[in-house]
């Protein structure tokens, strides 16, 4: 674990306090003291869920807004308090017309797949890994962004599917569906899974490769504009002859146009609901 810069302070005769610099050794992470023939160890607290979803509100990573009750003076001090012991205040949908597939995902102060993808997108955004937990480097870095008033001008991204025939992708953003498109998912012996994910891996480019229901073995290069949510399933152009029926062995396949489009919209941590 690295070293902190801060500030000692001899309490007693046989006491000594450390205060370290900034916003601190880190929200959720652990604590080292090497002393001469012994070592001490502990975890420091953890933020709650609820102060996590507030502040990814406030810097535009979520479908809501929130207001506080109370004004909480921005200080690194009164920051670290607020993420322990979340203040109160107001959650609302920033747009009239939020998609009910969405909504019903949401519940403030409990963790929910619409935070795990708010948090993924966070952590692109900020060249850190996405694994969609709130560790010590995203506490610290949305606290760093909220003292400083930066929120994410990207928008709102969501995809829904509609499994009934015939078959479709809608992409929603900003409040409302800017590109339906049809599409086909996955055929009976490989079916597209229903729920809601966020996509993980998102990349212009690639090859994909499994097996066939039959047990044969397929490879295919240069499959375009692939956004990976769930296992090997994802969003991608394929060459078909029609679309809108399922064809496809799991993934959501869609018309190069379409797929090309819906690309720019759909980075880490981009929610995706397959519904029938």
């Amino acid at each position: 674990m690295p070293a902190f810069s801060g500030h000692w302070k001899q309490v007693d005769t046989h006491s000594l306090s450390f205060r370290p610099d900034g916003l601190g050794f880190g929200l959720g992470g652990t604590v080292q003291v090497r002393l001469p023939g012994q070592s001490l160890l502990w975890r420091v607290d953890s933020g709650s869920t609820l102060r996590l979803q507030e502040l990814l509100a406030r810097l535009g990573y979520l479908p809501v807004d929130w207001r506080p009750a109370t004004r909480v003076t921005p200080t690194p001090g009164s920051e670290l308090a607020a993420a322990v012991s979340a203040p109160h205040g107001t959650f609302s949908w920033r747009y009239p017309q939020t998609p009910t597939s969405l909504t019903t995902l949401w519940k403030p102060g409990s963790w929910n797949v619409v935070t795990q993808g708010a948090v993924m997108r966070f952590e692109q955004e900020h060249g850190l890994g996405t694994d969609g937990v709130a560790g010590p480097q995203v506490w610290r870095a949305l606290i760093h962004d909220d003292l400083h008033g930066r929120r994410s001008n990207q928008g709102y991204n969501y995809v829904f599917v509609h499994e009934t025939l015939p078959q479709s992708l809608s992409l929603w953003h900003d409040g409302q569906v800017i590109l339906t498109s049809p599409g086909n998912t996955g055929i009976a012996q490989s079916p597209t899974a229903p729920g809601t994910w966020p996509v993980f891996e998102h990349i212009p480019t690639g090859t994909m490769s499994g097996t066939n229901p039959d047990g044969s073995h397929y490879h295919d290069p240069g499959i375009r504009w692939i956004s990976y949510f769930h296992g090997g399933d994802a969003l991608h152009e394929f060459p078909r002859a029609s679309f809108g029926t399922p064809q496809s062995l799991g993934c959501v396949e869609l018309p190069e146009a379409a797929a090309a489009r819906i690309w720019p919209y759909t980075p880490i941590g981009t929610l995706v609901t397959i519904e029938s």
